[in-house]
């Protein structure tokens, strides 16, 4: 499970799950969960943490919003059709090669592709962190009923800022004064 200490940079990878054109404008409260998501892959890249991108059926939903992808430049989506990322032979391999221990999990729907994601995560020895004002949903209900399940079975619920300061652990760290950038 995780260290006392939490997500440790070394050790993780960033998820970001199917934040695309045709649901994004549906989530409940999707300028703070936009905003967060932007925060954590800032800070990623920052702390040379891994970034995973995936898309849930792009022919019916859309691509990746541009927001992110500008972020993103370089990283091709993984497209996927099963709702947990782990449906998908390239994600496993992708998370396989990044040897992270930390799957740091943002997007959408909380209640749908993260759920199964992280849970699929816990059974393969991974521990999953759902970054919880970094993922929603179309429904305000969903997204507390996913994060409480999750909270209550194991799998970490941070915040933005919670993960961003356990993966930089110290103000020595190279990328800190960056982070204080990225924070504000």
């Amino acid at each position: 499970m995780l260290s006392e200490k939490g997500v440790r940079a070394e050790e993780a990878v960033l998820v970001v799950i199917d934040i695309q054109e045709k649901l994004f404008p549906l989530i409940h409260g999707k300028e703070k969960v936009l905003e967060n998501v932007l925060k954590l892959i800032r800070a990623a890249k920052a702390m040379k943490i891994p970034i995973i991108l995936t898309e849930q059926y792009p022919r019916g939903l859309g691509r990746t919003i541009p927001e992110i992808i500008d972020e993103l430049e370089g990283i091709k989506p993984i497209e996927k059709k099963s709702f947990s990322c782990f449906g998908s032979d390239e994600f496993r391999d992708a998370v396989i090669e990044s040897t992270a221990r930390y799957l740091i999990l943002v997007g959408i729907e909380t209640h749908i592709c993260i759920n199964q994601t992280a849970f699929d995560a816990l059974e393969m020895g991974y521990a999953p962190v759902v970054v919880g004002d970094a993922t929603g949903t179309r429904k305000a209900g969903d997204h507390e009923t996913a994060i409480r399940k999750l909270s209550d079975n194991d799998v970490l619920v941070e915040s933005a800022e919670m993960v961003i300061y356990e993966a930089l652990e110290s103000a020595e760290n190279r990328a800190f004064k960056e982070i204080l950038n990225i924070i504000k």
